[in-house]
Order: structure tokens, then sequence, then C-alpha cells
């Protein structure tokens, strides 16, 4: 594939990725102060990225807008988007002076790019080269284009990377690596488009699109870290779900006053559509599976849980879920004696069951299928065992 065509496919998606990033997240950053800066900066370099794609380009044109005025539109957002990170990396409450010194020099920036380009000392050239390039062939309109750039970025890489150190939020720390991430990248971009420029390196271009593209998905990035660890945490739950709910299903019907509510008639329902979020349906599952076994304690005989280990054992189970498969091989017997109508007699505590931990629970729910029916089960006419 030409490093041409892989570039603009490299830069749609990157531009897709960007777009939705922020749509998808606009709610929640701008409601938080935290947050609103990062948005807001990822947006006005969304729109630069956006207008540096030749198919966009292109398509303004169609529509009689001129390759000039594009080229000038993007020139001043990516500097708006370099000094917008600069005050974004930056303290207010540590450096206000400093905040103030950013704005002033990126308001004179701004002005400079547009009377450069409105005295059109050396109008860029036209054509198909011209929808990448500067809006003005100034050397100053250049040298303030890039410096901008690489001084946004190089600050924000040491600024972004010191403080992901310092910070214990997770979120808020690959939030701030990818965006060092993606400045590194545009470093390089900016160093090259430099040098590309002055004609010191013909036919780079293309390769530095594809730098940007990759920056333009490390930016999205950074905004949907909260989101992928939402989705990671969901996947969780849903996983816990899926896997406590044999045992869970089998227990509450037993003791049914354990549960909320009680279970649907397959675990895919229970799943896919669940009554309340997941993370709160696999924590509900994880308490009331617990309060079952708590209750089920009383129909445990004394000596059901050797057995059930030696029967483990005895029937291959590996040596580190022998505890899970006599835990499950009890609890199975003791499930069956209450639904026999057999009457409790002293409570016997399960072994290794502290506090409900969910790592047991699911070890038990792993041996539940081959367990459940291990021990025979006395009836009720039979005389409870004692200690």
């Amino acid at each position: 594939m030409p490093v041409s065509e892989l570039a603009a496919r490299v830069g749609l998606a990157s531009v897709f990725a960007l777009w939705f990033a922020l749509v998808w997240r606009a709610r929640p950053a701008l409601r938080q102060p935290r947050l609103r800066g990062l948005w807001v900066t990822v947006l006005a370099a969304t729109t630069a990225i956006t207008l540096f794609q030749p198919w966009i380009v292109s398509g303004l044109t169609s529509l009689g807008i001129d390759v000039h005025m594009v080229s000038l539109a993007r020139n001043l957002i990516g500097v708006l988007s370099a000094g917008l990170v600069l005050l974004f990396v930056l303290d207010a409450r540590r450096a206000p002076r400093l905040r103030r010194c950013v704005a002033l020099g990126l308001t004179a920036a701004l002005v400079s790019l547009l009377v450069l380009d409105l005295l059109r000392v050396a109008p860029s050239p036209a054509g198909a080269v011209a929808a990448q390039r500067p809006a003005s062939a100034a050397a100053a309109y250049w040298l303030i284009l890039v410096v901008a750039h690489v001084l946004g970025d190089a600050v924000a890489l040491v600024v972004c990377w010191r403080y992901s150190l310092r910070t214990s939020e997770r979120d808020l720390v690959w939030s701030l690596r990818l965006f060092a991430a993606g400045s590194v990248l545009a470093f390089v971009f900016w160093g090259g488009y430099l040098l590309d420029l002055y004609g010191l390196t013909p036919g780079l271009l293309p390769y530095l699109s594809v730098i940007m593209g990759v920056h333009g998905f490390l930016r999205a990035a950074s905004l949907l870290v909260p989101t992928a660890t939402a989705l990671a945490r969901a996947v969780t739950a849903l996983r816990t779900t899926w896997r406590l709910w044999p045992l869970w299903r089998d227990l509450v019907t037993a003791v049914p006053h354990v549960a909320l509510a009680g279970p649907r008639r397959t675990r895919i329902q229970e799943v896919l559509w669940p009554r309340c979020p997941p993370a709160l349906q696999a924590h509900r599952q994880t308490i009331e599976t617990y309060d079952a076994l708590l209750t089920l304690q009383p129909y445990v005989q004394p000596d059901a849980y050797e057995k059930a280990h030696r029967h483990a054992r005895q029937a291959g189970v590996r040596a580190d879920r022998l505890a899970s498969a006599a835990l499950a091989g009890v609890v199975g017997q003791a499930r069956r004696a209450v639904l026999g109508g057999v009457p409790p007699s002293d409570p016997h505590p399960l072994p290794g069951v502290v506090h409900g931990s969910p790592e047991t629970l699911l070890g038990i729910a792993r041996m539940w299928p081959a367990m459940t029916d291990a021990l025979p089960c006395r009836d009720r006419t039979s005389p409870a065992q004692q200690p």
C-alpha cells in the first residue's frame, strides 16, 4: 500500500475516533472543571487535524471555500490548540502569572499570523500540495506556527508525565500519559513539517501525516480512558454474574429469603437484561450467595467436608481446586437437605469461607456442576448427627 494511501486511511480513522471521543465524553467532561480543559484542548486539536485531511479540504473547496481560507483557519486553530495545551497543563493556582504570559503570547502569535497572511509577502502555492501547507509561504509565518506547536507539545510532555507520576488516580494517570505520548508524536510531526517546508526532506509529508493520525488516536484515547475503565468494570461484573449464576440460582431457590429478587429462567437473561447496573448486580449476587451459605450451615454434616475432599481427590480434581470442590460438595449436600425437609442441627462453619470473598465463591461455582450431588443426603427421618 502506498504511504499516501495509508496516511489517508489513518487520517480518516483518527478523525472519526477523535470526534466520537469528543461527542461521547462531552457531557461528563463539561460538567467537571478538571476535565473541561482537556476536552476543549482536544476539540481544538481535532478541528485542526480534520482540516489537515486532503479529503476534507477537497470537500470544502467543492462547496466554494477557498483552499487558502481553509489553511488559514487550520493554522489559527492549531496555534490556539497549542496555547490551550499550555493553559491546560499549567496549574492556575500555582502559576497565575505564567498563565497570563501564555495567554499574551498566544494572542500575539495569532495576531502575527493574521498580519503576515494579510500582508501576503509570499503567498502559498496553489494545487493539491497547498492543502496541507501553511496559508503563507513567509518564513516568519512558518516559524511562528511551528514554534507555537513545538513549545506547547514539549511543555505538555514534561508536565503531563511528571504529574502522572505524582497522582494515584488511575484514570487520570493513563489520560495524562496518553496525552504525553500524543505530544511526543506531535513534536516529531512539527519538527519534520518544518524540514519539509524548507525542502530539506522531500517526500516526508505522507509519513508525517501517518504520525499525525496516530497522534489523533492517542488524543482520543486520553479522553476515553474513563469510558474504557467503566467498560472493563462492567465486563468484569458481567463475567462474575455469569460464572456465579448457577450456584446463586440453586442456593436462592433453596433459601429464597436471602434474595431481593428471584432468578430468571436463564443465565443469558440475567446477563443481557440485568435488573440493575452490572456492578451492582454482581455485588448483590455475591452477597446473596454468601448469605445463603451462612443459612445452610445448620444443615452441614460434621464430616461432610472431609468426605467431599476425599471424593474430589479420588475424582482427579486439581490440587489447587480441591478446597473449592470440597466446599461445593458440602454446600450441595446441605442444599438438598433443606429441599428435602431435613431438620437443622448445630451450625458447622464452612472452612475458608470468610466475608463472602468473591474468589472463594467463584471457586465454588466453578466446581458446582461436578460436586453438587457428590455426597449422599440423609432423609428427613434420619437422626441429626452430633459432633
